[in-house]
């Protein structure tokens, strides 16, 4: 009997292939928790705190960063909102990258380069994406009878200065109204009424 009672707590082990670890969930508390960390990797404030406090001097550290690299696979990569985290994870699989953004300077580089780029890629890719068209010529309307004009004589390119200013490019995103626009800008500084009280003279 007795050992038809080891045989029983061999199949109950937790090493024994009947029974597999199955994931309450599903693994979606594993998919949202690695989400939420990929994305943290597009702020290089993050990353800096992860050298500073020598993350990437783990080698089971780094090679998560490795397994992390699936999120770069269409499948997976419709759920990144942060596009930049892809970006810094490729980064970060190079050794200096790690050692460089221990370093305050280079955070602050990398945090300049990407509001650079936030800032100008619109107007970078609308310059590559639309075409630049000609505005339309007004169409020249003779009047029915009109006296017939002298004839001018021609003059030569040198003795008249031209100077033709370029048109204006208006960035997409504009800070303030346009001229003529209706809208009034409300500025509480330049308000009529002093809000702040002042010492009478007396």
């Amino acid at each position: 009997m007795a050992s038809g009672k080891d045989s029983d707590d061999s199949a109950e082990s937790p090493s024994s292939p009947k029974n597999i670890y199955k994931d309450p969930d599903d693994g979606r508390q594993r998919f949202l928790l690695e989400l939420e960390f990929v994305q943290c990797l597009a702020n290089p404030t993050y990353i800096h705190y992860l050298a500073q406090n020598r993350y990437f001097e783990d080698e089971a550290f780094i090679g998560y960063l490795k397994y992390l690299q699936y999120w770069q696979q269409p499948e997976y990569i419709k759920f990144i909102m942060y596009p930049h985290c892809l970006f810094f994870l490729e980064l970060l699989q190079n050794a200096n990258f790690r050692n460089a953004m221990a370093h305050p300077g280079s955070k602050e580089l990398a945090h300049r380069q990407q509001f650079y780029y936030w800032k100008n890629y619109r107007n970078n890719r609308l310059k590559h994406i639309l075409p630049r068209t000609l505005p339309p010529e007004p169409p020249a309307l003779a009047p029915a009878s009109a006296p017939p004009q002298q004839a001018v004589p021609p003059v030569t390119a040198s003795t008249i200065p031209m100077t033709v200013a370029p048109a204006p490019v208006l960035s997409p995103m504009q800070y303030a109204n346009p001229p003529g626009s209706s809208l009034a800008k409300t500025d509480m500084r330049n308000s009529g009424v002093d809000r702040r009280k002042r010492k009478k003279d007396g």
